[in-house]
């Protein structure tokens, strides 16, 4: 498994003074995702938690439904970068082996397979076609949740923050129960792969669709993040920054609560208000 942080040093510079030392970095490396051998996508992340990662992108893309369409998750051996040209294993490949009967995914040459740490949405061309994918109806879950629990959820996911703590560098996505206990915490360089692995570890567990679940993300609510709720199957959706307008469509749409601007003791509830109660 890669390094999830790196020494590097700097030269810190203030107006007064400048001084040399080491800065804690967070790691960023490519992962590459393949189902039943062929390469299907690649995306920079940070190392850890890779095969929660590869497993809620191939839910969250609709490739798969449930644990038990996924037979095994493997890392590849490519040719090592030590001069022997012999096979190393470089923990930045996985191959997913779906069960019989399960259908491979179509890979369009004309789609945006490769998504960036800033990016994940993938040539998702509408609304509809998520609507339309998602196996999961987020609105017609009952789950409610008091706004003293909404506000106590950054500070939670903020604790579960290891190496954000180190390094500023990370996002945060968390999975808490509608009683503000936290199921789940994890970290990336790229938003979308942390609530990846969130779901990804969902999906290991057997708990897709997220039923009573809420989802909070450190940064921005974009359409690709609640794409994602979405097709697990959460109700509730949060977030410490604003949402985009697309977003904000997609959880009207699908009868998802959006949370946004979730700060101190406010937020903005745009969507479903009707699940957060006083």
């Amino acid at each position: 498994m890669g390094r999830v942080t790196a020494r590097h040093r700097v030269r810190h510079v203030t107006a007064a003074d400048e001084v040399a030392r080491p800065e804690t970095l967070a790691v960023e490396e490519p992962l590459e995702i393949r189902v039943d051998g062929a390469p299907i996508t690649v995306t920079m992340r940070t190392p850890g938690s890779d095969v929660e990662l590869a497993q809620g992108f191939l839910l969250t893309e609709g490739v798969v439904a449930a644990r038990e369409d996924i037979a095994s998750v493997r890392y590849c051996r490519g040719v090592g970068e030590d001069g022997s040209g012999l096979p190393q294993n470089t923990y930045n490949v996985l191959d997913v082996a779906l069960a019989p009967g399960v259908p491979t995914p179509d890979v369009d040459p004309t789609r945006n397979f490769y998504t960036t740490s800033s990016c994940g949405v993938c040539g998702k061309a509408s609304l509809e076609a998520v609507r339309l994918t998602s196996r999961h109806a987020p609105g017609d879950d009952p789950a409610t949740v008091s706004a003293e629990t909404l506000c106590a959820l950054p500070g939670k996911l903020r604790d579960g923050q290891k190496v954000f703590a180190a390094t500023g560098g990370l996002h945060g996505a968390a999975l808490f129960g509608t009683d503000g206990d936290v199921l789940v915490v994890r970290e990336d360089i790229g938003r979308h792969n942390a609530v990846d692995k969130v779901i990804g570890w969902a999906l290991e567990r057997g708990r897709i669709p997220l039923g009573g679940a809420v989802l909070l993300v450190s940064g921005r609510a974009s359409f690709e993040l609640t794409q994602k709720a979405v097709m697990a199957g959460i109700p509730i959706l949060a977030a410490v920054s604003a949402p985009s307008s697309l977003a904000v469509d997609l959880a009207g749409q699908s009868g998802l609560t959006l949370v946004a601007f979730l700060r101190g003791d406010s937020m903005n509830v745009y969507t479903r208000p009707d699940r957060v109660a006083n």
